[in-house]
């Protein structure tokens, strides 16, 4: 069978490998019908952490496609069925895991396609558990983005910072995969949505999605902007992910006890901040990886009910490089899909 392998640092080479056997008892065998490319395909591409991972090692974090084989022991999956898989091989037995908490595993083996085989290859098996089957009426271009980007997104937005109907957020980086994301969640319950973009297109594009109020950080100083339009008020919840670049600002455009939520440093990975403004502000600020399967789940109930992701390209799989290229030069708005 193909797969995408990763051989070296912006190494990737379509290759012929041998096919996964049968599934193990408890296992089912994907055939993956589409790739969604993320920030964390682009730190593998770079070289992060090859000393602590095998090469070559097959690419990609997110994925669906369909049941091509069910193992023994294994109830409520058959074969044909669209599926979406978990991102990571999680132990399944720890507390976290018991209680639903997947991001959480104590004994995590690691990310697919980043510490471990990823999704970049026609046949995959997995343990049952770390699938979910995809509703009617959603397709495996739209599916393949409920492991990450809706995923993360609505943990985010639901577990983590408590979003609630009628409330203010500011969305960095609105023309991303997960910022388009959580442009239309936080719509769809009635928050007034703020959001930055990189030029005006995007900015078009963001009110099209439901954006109350976009800023071309470009052009203007977001935070102020915020301040500005809020009468100095600040927004309820940031949803942050671009890292130092933003993080300050982020934290100036926050009212008087307000979330922010962050799961990216895309532009470096340390900060500076004001101790006093984030105990006198009364500021909650919460770090968000990944999702739990549930919320995997919930991410396709919404889109089988018509809040559907914002694809920017789709390729074959022979143009993974292309695509992850796009990604980092930050021309996408939506999600970038590659198919097998």
């Amino acid at each position: 069978m193909q797969a995408l392998q990763l051989f070296g640092d912006r190494d990737l080479r379509l290759t012929d490998v041998e096919p996964p056997p049968a599934p193990g008892p408890g296992e089912v065998q994907i055939r993956v019908r589409a790739v969604g490319l993320n920030f964390i395909d682009v730190w593998g591409f770079r070289g992060m952490a090859f000393a602590k991972r095998k090469l070559p090692l097959a690419v990609g974090a997110e994925a669906a496609g369909e049941i091509a084989a069910v193992g023994e022991g294994v109830e409520g999956l058959s074969v044909g069925d669209a599926v979406v898989p978990y991102g990571a091989l999680t132990c399944g037995k720890c507390r976290a895991c018991r209680e639903g908490r997947d991001n959480l595993c104590e004994d995590v083996s690691g990310v697919m396609g980043f510490h471990l085989d990823g999704f970049a290859r026609e046949r995959v098996n997995l343990p049952a558990r770390l699938v979910v089957r995809v509703p009617g009426g959603v397709d495996h271009v739209q599916a393949a983005c409920a492991g990450i980007a809706f995923g993360t997104v609505q943990h985010m937005l639901f577990d983590n910072a408590r979003l609630e109907p009628g409330e203010s957020i500011l969305v960095q980086a609105g023309g991303s995969g997960i910022g388009t994301a959580a442009i239309k969640m936080a719509k769809a319950i009635g928050c007034t949505v703020y959001t930055t973009v990189g030029d005006d297109a995007k900015g078009e594009k963001a009110k099209a999605l439901g954006a109350d109020h976009v800023i071309n950080y470009r052009e203007e100083r977001f935070e102020g902007e915020v301040r500005r339009l809020t009468k100095r008020k600040g927004v309820d919840v940031v949803f942050e992910h671009v890292g130092p670049e933003t993080w300050n600002g982020s934290l100036l455009c926050l009212k008087p006890g307000g979330r922010l939520v962050t799961c990216g440093s895309t532009s470096g990975v340390s900060v500076q901040m004001n101790l006093m403004q984030l105990f006198q502000q009364q500021y909650r600020i919460t770090g968000s990886f990944g999702c739990r399967i549930a919320n995997m789940s919930q991410s396709l109930d919404k889109m089988a009910a018509g809040l559907t992701p914002v694809v920017d390209t789709v390729l074959p799989l022979a143009d993974f490089a292309q695509g992850l290229e796009r990604l980092e030069s930050r021309k996408v708005f939506g999600k970038i899909i590659v198919t097998l």
